[in-house]
C-alpha cells in the first residue's frame, strides 16, 4: 500500500495511506493529522496548511505557484521545502514521501 508519512515537529511520525486525485491537505485531514487545519478549504487562502518537503521529493510534488508563493511569504517557519499542502495533489509517485510540519502549527 503506498504512503505518504506526516512528521510533527518533535519527531513523531505517522504513516497515512495514499489516495490518488486527492490533496494532501484533505488527506491529512480526513486522518486527523495534528497540524494541518486548512481553514481555507483549500483555497489557498490562508496558509494553515503549511508543510515542508524533504528535498529530495520537490522535484515529484512540482514547484510553487504564485499564489501559494504569497501566501507562503505570511507564514512563519518559511523554508525552501516549504509549500502548501492544499496545492499538492497526490498521486501514486508520492508513494513515500516524508513531509514536515512547522513548529507553528503545533
Amino acid at each position: 500500500m503506498a504512503t505518504i508519512t506526516f512528521i510533527q515537529h518533535d519527531g513523531t511520525s505517522r504513516d497515512i495511506p495514499l489516495t490518488e486525485g486527492t490533496s494532501l491537505m484533505q488527506l491529512a485531514r480526513d486522518n486527523r493529522v495534528p497540524g494541518i487545519d486548512g481553514d481555507c478549504g483549500g483555497a489557498c487562502a490562508c496558509g494553515t496548511c503549511h508543510v515542508i518537503i524533504d528535498r529530495e521529493w520537490l522535484a515529484a510534488v512540482g514547484p510553487r505557484n504564485a499564489e501559494e508563493k504569497q501566501m507562503l511569504e505570511l507564514t512563519p517557519d518559511v523554508q525552501p521545502g516549504s509549500r502548501l499542502a492544499c496545492q499538492i495533489q497526490t498521486t501514486g509517485a508520492l508513494d513515500g514521501l516524508r513531509v514536515h510540519l512547522p513548529e507553528h502549527q503545533m
